[in-house]
């Protein structure tokens, strides 16, 4: 593995040792795990054992204190074999960056040293049926009632929801107040009156199925993360490293798809010469290999400013827009190249397509991206 900008040797040994578990235990898995969309969190306690479920936390809540280019490489690693795998962890680390930053010490020690060691699975819910992009149009409303909130509205596209102990919800407590409005609570999965739906049939990553959650809870208000109002910072703050693990899902699909377009070229004959050979086929391959290489610079750039404690919002949009563009431009350009054959579910290039597709939707559009990005110069 290649030392990259802002990596250091830390880093490589961890991201070695997960490239050697996912090559062992996922590869040999995830073409199956697609075909019967079974849960990748079969994976977490092994994951857990690896060090990886706490990766963003740090030790004294029982990560590894892991750099946020360590994480990284990590997920490019992982999503190299299972997207979907790295699409679990990510929900899960949405759900531990929210209790990190807007919980008490009492709440973190309660959910995050058991989610380090893969005994408590963590979900977030932020996206609604009708707020998606804009959380500003939540409906979901948590009422105070003394030492606790009821809690009703229904949660949409919720990652982990099934398999998670405990779910991360943003709801609002005073309604008038937009955004400035909005609460955040830890709710346990088995609290009476919080109902997951049957999973989504979705286009790709299908061993991270997603659910629709209904809650109408009552949870104590000691499950607040927070002060009231303070809900939607803490989101912000989770979305911008969340952003940073979907740029590192990006590069790691993309890799693979560079990967077996290559072997296809060299091997494949045309007119009596590898694919390979052909200029026009040469040219494509240094779009693509430039286009991935800009990805890897913009992404460990915004973890770099991240690990040294710097605003890095507009970098992690940067990251987040460009590689999830890249990776969707370097899977078809792979497809392409295969032809016929990688139209095929014999080939995984036809997985690898599908899986990208949702990275330029979730955590934030493109064209959220773009208007962080555009607001941020411009104010």
């Amino acid at each position: 593995m290649l030392k990259r900008l802002g990596v250091d040797d830390a880093d490589l040994e961890i991201a070695d040792a997960i490239s050697r578990f996912a090559q062992a235990e996922l590869a040999p898995h995830a073409a199956q795990i697609d075909r019967d969309e079974t849960s990748t969190t079969r994976y977490v306690p092994a994951l857990a054992e690896l060090g990886v479920m706490g990766m963003n936390l740090p030790e004294r809540w029982g990560g590894i204190g892991a750099s946020p280019a360590a994480i990284i490489l990590a997920l490019v690693e992982i999503a190299k074999v299972c997207a979907a795998t790295s699409s679990m962890i990510g929900a899960h680390y949405l759900a531990t960056d929210s209790v990190l930053i807007g919980g008490d010490d009492t709440l973190r020690s309660r959910y995050l040293l058991d989610a380090a060691a893969g005994a408590k699975l963590g979900a977030f819910a932020l996206t609604e049926p009708q707020a998606g992009s804009n959380p500003a149009c939540m409906t979901t409303q948590a009422v105070r009632d003394g030492d606790s909130y009821r809690i009703r509205g229904v949660k949409h596209f919720i990652s982990n929801a099934d398999a998670a102990q405990f779910i991360v919800v943003y709801a609002k407590t005073a309604p008038e107040l937009g955004t400035r409005g909005i609460s955040a609570f830890v709710v346990d999965r088995d609290t009476p009156g919080v109902s997951v739906s049957s999973a989504e049939k979705l286009m790709g990553i299908h061993g991270a199925p997603a659910h629709e959650v209904a809650f109408d809870c009552v949870v104590p208000a000691s499950n607040r993360l927070g002060e009231e109002g303070s809900g939607f910072r803490t989101a912000m703050k989770v979305l911008d490293n969340s952003r940073l693990d979907v740029a590192a899902t990006s590069l790691g699909i993309a890799e693979a798809a560079l990967g077996d377009a290559i072997d296809w070229a060299k091997q494949r004959n045309v007119g009596g010469e590898p694919l390979a050979n052909k200029q026009g086929l040469q040219w494509r391959f240094a779009d693509m290999k430039t286009q991935l290489e800009a990805a890897w610079l913009l992404t460990l750039q915004a973890a770099s400013r991240r690990r040294a404690g710097e605003p890095f919002t507009d970098m992690a949009s940067m990251a987040k827009l460009y590689a999830s563009e890249m990776v969707a431009f370097v899977t078809d350009a792979a497809l392409q190249i295969h032809g016929g054959y990688g139209f095929t579910r014999e080939m995984r290039i036809e997985r690898l397509v599908r899986d990208a597709r949702i990275l330029r939707i979730y955590e934030g559009s493109s064209e959220i991206q773009r208007t962080v990005i555009a607001r941020m110069m411009l104010t």
